[in-house]
């Protein structure tokens, strides 16, 4: 099987069976038809071999990104205008999908990009509270009940075709540290290395992006 054949039967396969904190209802765009359309699309494109790649792993899928497209950080128009995808989505832009393209055009484009890396996700799932977006760690009571399914996903995701030497963490905070306790416990990965969120940079550092986008260009590749 190809590494595209196997990444689609893993987002088609992803339910969560735990019971979650009222409130919290679960992001699964892979529950439609349009954005399995769409993953079909993109990782047949670019994941159409049995190559390894290096693992990048963000928090959870977004309202706008991911929890649209089913693809992690790419929205309906970095999607279309980036890679060369069609799509009825709503052409709704998201912060952290734009840093991630800026990211990779400096790397040599989405081919160069994802013929190296793999973008996933600690929880490959969404989810939302009040109509906002929810991470896995906003409640001490969902990171517990998330537990098995987190642990499951992130060895199936490694089974893809992952080189398993480092593993590339967006978040520096709380994703980096709950990562590192899960690596602790399952020897995952021989290394973990943080880096700033995307989000956190458009949304906080804008005026330092240039310099943001250097540095985690510089670390990807050292």
């Amino acid at each position: 099987m190809t590494f595209a054949s196997k990444i689609l039967r893993f987002y088609s396969s992803l339910q969560i069976n735990e019971k979650l904190p009222d409130g919290v209802e679960v992001l699964n765009p892979y529950k439609k038809q349009d954005a399995m359309a769409a993953c079909t699309a993109f990782y047949e494109k670019y994941y159409n071999d049995n190559k390894g790649r290096v693992m990048i792993l963000g928090i959870n899928p977004g309202r706008f990104g991911a929890g649209v497209t089913g693809i992690p950080f790419t929205d309906p128009v970095k999607l279309e205008n980036n890679c060369g995808i069609k799509n009825n989505f709503e052409k709704r832009g998201e912060l952290s999908s734009d840093f991630i393209y800026r990211l990779i055009d400096k790397m040599g484009g989405p081919e160069h990009f994802y013929r190296h890396f793999y973008i996933g996700a600690v929880s490959p799932l969404g989810f939302v509270k009040d109509g906002k977006n929810y991470n896995y760690y906003d409640s001490r009571a969902l990171t517990h009940a998330l537990k098995p399914f987190i642990l499951k996903s992130l060895v199936e995701q490694i089974s893809l075709g992952i080189v398993f030497k480092r593993c590339y963490v967006l978040g520096q905070g709380k994703n980096y540290e709950y990562l590192k306790l899960v690596n602790l416990e399952l020897k995952l990965f021989e290394e973990l290395i943080p880096l700033p969120h995307p989000r956190w940079v458009m949304q906080y550092k804008r005026k330092q992006l240039d310099e943001f986008l250097n540095k985690t260009v510089t670390t990807l590749i050292t």
